[in-house]
């Protein structure tokens, strides 16, 4: 199959509004879980998910927690401008961001843009019972938005202080409501640790301590990763083609032990949503170059889009031991605890899973990039899950139900033994 050709109205399929549930349920785990094994559909309770992992399986989460992302500013002629945080510019690194004081500079998308014109949006902002100047000031273009310089008049007062102050949660756009309180808890995982991300990684959102707790109870170990979701992550795919569709570029670390730990448990690995996929099979490629052409300390590690698809093609590629155990050899040679990284990696039919063997992921949206890396874990059968889904009303989207994909495991009636 050549993936680039792939055409994205292949991946469509009708999604009734009412479908899109606007609001999680009142206990997390209590959302219904699709079990999809060996090409055999069932159904069950989120909360009966780790009966149905085999003891010694690798469970790995996206602990990334979302930002206060939206800020919005009014001019002085009433327009209201939006500035949607994308990606720190200055600091770059997201943890000296948020601890940075009185100035800094993000990649940003303008809501309203053709009213802000050269002169700095501003308003003033109560921190910690301090009356803050925050001014808001477009000094270029980027590749994927504006860049904005964000300044503020007190100089003890951090940038996290700041967003947690006046930022708003970016919920997702198609929730078609505005965000409320209840979201800052129920829109992060009981997990999230990391801030950094514009949108949570929503198959994370179903668990509780309770299913964590079982989880340990049945001999499944846990790791946890940070990838950043970028809002690239709601872009539709306009181009009839994927080849056409740029995919966004996210941040992500992972921790030297985990490292250690998906060689120790290869063909065992769990995935928790669709981030975890993207950063578990972008390890592999990062260690494929590796192994022919050592990283230099000040060499950015990058996973570009196609990637994948142009290393397979006709070169001698690494087992997924050998990748692995020359991204440890590179972190012991500069003496790194972690490996930081960028993936722009794009998951489609035709790609061939190197890491993740189970999946646990919610239901995407038609003809989106999420839906081609759902397809290609199963194998292309991704219509009759969601055919499924659509016909036992299950709940769609971000604060929808969730499936736990299991395609290469023997079809069985019940959980694990």
């Amino acid at each position: 199959m050549d993936t680039r050709h792939i055409k994205i109205s292949d991946y469509n399929y009708p999604l009734p509004d009412e479908r899109i549930a606007k609001y999680p349920l009142a206990r997390r785990d209590s959302s219904r879980l699709l079990v999809y094994r060996g090409g055999e559909i069932s159904e069950d309770v989120f909360s009966a998910l780790p009966g149905y992992l085999p003891t010694g399986s690798l469970m790995v989460f996206n602990n990334t927690k979302v930002i206060m992302a939206r800020l919005h500013f009014r001019k002085s002629t009433g327009a209201l401008i939006e500035v949607f945080l994308l990606e720190p510019v200055s600091p770059s690194d997201y943890q000296v961001m948020f601890l940075t004081t009185g100035r800094c500079e993000w990649c940003c998308l303008v809501g309203n843009l053709k009213k802000w014109k050269e002169e700095p949006l501003v308003r003033t902002v109560e921190v910690g019972g301090k009356t803050v100047v925050l001014r808001a000031s477009r000094v270029g273009e980027m590749r994927t938005g504006q860049r904005v310089v964000l300044e503020w008049d007190q100089s003890d007062v951090t940038f996290a202080e700041i967003l947690d102050a006046v930022g708003e949660l970016p919920i997702p756009p198609y929730l078609n409501r505005q965000s409320e309180e209840s979201d800052k808890t129920t829109y992060q995982t009981v997990y999230s640790k990391v801030k950094g991300s514009v949108a949570a990684p929503t198959a994370g959102l179903h668990f509780t301590d309770e299913v964590l707790h079982a989880l340990d109870e049945r001999g499944i170990q846990r790791e946890e990763v940070t990838l950043h979701v970028g809002a690239g992550t709601f872009r539709p795919v306009k181009s009839e083609c994927i080849e056409g569709h740029e995919m966004h570029s996210e941040h992500f670390c992972v921790q030297r032990s985990t490292v250690q730990q998906l060689i120790e448990h290869l063909g065992r690995v769990v995935a928790v949503g669709t981030t975890s996929v993207r950063t578990l099979e972008s390890l592999y490629y990062i260690g494929a170059q590796m192994c022919s052409c050592p990283f230099a300390d000040d060499e950015p590690i990058h996973v570009s889009q196609w990637e994948p698809y142009e290393q397979a093609a006709g070169n001698r590629m690494p087992d997924v031991a050998e990748a692995l155990e020359a991204i440890l050899r590179h972190l012991d040679r500069h003496h790194l605890s972690a490996l930081h990284a960028d993936t722009q990696i794009i998951i489609a039919p035709g790609y061939e899973y190197k890491i993740v063997s189970r999946l646990v992921t919610n239901f995407h949206q038609p003809q989106s990039t999420l839906l081609l890396l759902v397809s290609a874990f199963v194998h292309g059968d991704w219509r009759r899950i969601y055919d499924y889904a659509l016909s036992h009303d299950f709940r769609f989207l971000s604060y929808g139900d969730s499936s736990l994909l299991m395609p290469d495991d023997p079809p069985s009636s019940g959980k694990q033994e």
